[in-house]
């Protein structure tokens, strides 16, 4: 029997056994018969006609929705939820292992931030091996002169979108782009088994042995009812998030003082720039990136006291960032000389989220644990970026609020336990959504760090399903030694 049938049979003696479902996917029996209010829709896989049916409440909030059958579309050793760079580090880690992989990813392409958000900037890799290291190459080999001068850390968002599906496809892993999280399920041993999610298909089921939560905010870990934490202190104040946008039609000579790469001055140069010709940014450490050719990245907005999963809110605060993005470019055109016929080519389909939920591990990687240096003897990396803690409100200081220093930080190591979840069996996690608190958090939460999160965590997952062990019984040596 291969691995998928005895996923199936151990599903199928799971659900005869009862499943615990996410609160938010809980429905009573309701009758879906003669219920004028039921819509017939086809079963995506088998062709037949599902019946999906619901009861409002009497106050009109509400509606509950009837039991129906669901497909299952999948079954793998190790499921990753998240394409971003911890997901694909994770996902390559197992697939790579000899396991079995899915990788679902709710946008419409692979690379999470680097790619739908536009970041085009890898911080805190250059100590990094592995997969980071190799990610790097690539996007430098195949990139332009200004990705190859910085070894990769500067890359093109469409060269890093064909990289990363080569490398997925040629591991072997199933990706499923265009598809949601929304609910995840959980057997009376306390193990996640499933994951359910929503697409053009509709919603399906994928079960797998063992899961990653790659997806930033921790959704996946959430809805198996993990505890988190969000933001600091009582009113949960999170890191503002940031739009970036794609530039073009400035010759990189005119104007190499305010980019980027030429020096950390340069930011100070382009903020005085724009603020002597009446142009404000909201975020007052303005950065642009010489990308290729008259290609640029901008970064120079803040969006203060958006929840990473209130819909509502990053719906306005990315309608009201792309507004002022394109109102700031217009102003920078309006100085005329070298930007006067810069234009925006595109602006980031996500907005850039510094902050979601942090997930309960077996470790919480402290502000204190940065200060003295962690050594911890099952590290999966060392992290070397130092607190940044963006204005947490757009009154004062608008760029870093600084009182978060304290007394400073030191390299420190990530250890394996902060990538497994301490509330279920079976989830690991990987990228700023593992277990840490709101000071260390803002260290490790860049993509230098997601990367080999990812690798040891897929490491981790792949380990763990061979070998019928889950992930907290394993030690970060014997996983190296598999």
């Amino acid at each position: 029997m291969n691995r998928l049938d005895q996923s199936r049979r151990q599903f199928l003696q799971t659900t005869a056994g009862g499943l615990l479902v996410s609160a938010s996917l809980t429905s009573p029996d309701v009758k879906a018969d003669d219920d004028p209010a039921a819509t017939r829709i086809p079963n995506p896989v088998t062709g037949d006609v599902l019946r999906t049916a619901g009861s409002l409440s009497a106050d009109g909030r509400t509606l509950v929705e009837s039991e129906r059958f669901i497909p299952v579309a999948g079954s793998t050793d190790v499921l990753v939820c998240g394409g971003g760079p911890a997901g694909i580090a994770a996902a390559l880690a197992a697939a790579r292992s000899g396991v079995s992989v899915q990788l679902i990813e709710v946008a419409g392409c692979l690379g999470g931030v680097w790619t739908v958000g536009l970041l085009t900037k890898v911080l805190d890799a250059g100590n990094k091996s592995g997969i980071m290291s190799e990610l790097l190459q690539e996007f430098a080999s195949r990139g332009s002169s200004v990705a190859q001068s910085t070894d990769g850390t500067v890359y093109d968002p469409e060269v890093a979108k064909l990289v990363l599906e080569e490398l997925c496809v040629e591991a072997g892993i199933r990706i499923r782009l265009h598809t949601r999280l929304v609910g995840a399920v959980i057997d009376r041993s306390n193990r996640v088994v499933a994951v359910l999610t929503e697409s053009k298909s509709g919603r399906e089921a994928w079960l797998a042995n063992r899961f990653v939560d790659c997806s930033g905010d921790g959704d996946l870990a959430a809805h198996a009812g993990c505890r988190f934490d969000v933001g600091i202190g009582a009113e949960c104040s999170c890191q503002p998030m940031s739009m970036l946008a794609l530039l073009t039609g400035v010759a990189p000579d005119a104007i190499r003082p305010f980019i980027r790469e030429t020096g950390s001055e340069a930011k100070r140069r382009l903020l005085q720039l724009m603020e002597d010709n009446g142009v404000a940014p909201s975020y007052r450490a303005p950065t642009l990136r010489h990308l290729h050719s008259q290609i640029y990245s901008l970064m120079t907005n803040h969006e203060y006291g958006v929840s990473a999963f209130d819909a509502d809110a990053i719906t306005e605060a990315t309608i009201r960032a792309r507004r002022e993005l394109h109102e700031l470019v217009a102003g920078l055109r309006g100085i005329g000389g070298p930007w006067q016929e810069m234009s925006i080519v595109a602006t980031a389909e996500q907005i850039g989220v510094r902050e979601g939920r942090r997930i309960r591990g077996r470790y919480v990687i402290s502000g204190h644990d940065l200060a003295s240096g962690l050594r911890h003897e099952q590290a999966v990396c060392r992290a070397t970026f130092p607190i940044d803690v963006h204005a947490l409100e757009s009154s004062g200081n608008r760029e870093i609020d600084r009182e978060f220093k304290g007394g400073g930080m030191k390299p420190y190591d990530i250890p394996y336990p902060a990538l497994i979840a301490a509330d279920v069996d079976g989830l690991l996690m990987a990228g700023r959504c593992i277990s840490g608190d709101f000071i260390a958090h803002s260290s490790y939460r860049v993509t230098g760090n997601a990367v080999p999160m990812g690798e040891a965590a897929g490491r981790a997952a792949a380990v763990s399903a061979a070998r019928g062990i889950m992930p907290h019984e394993l030690s970060w040596h014997e996983i190296m030694q598999a």
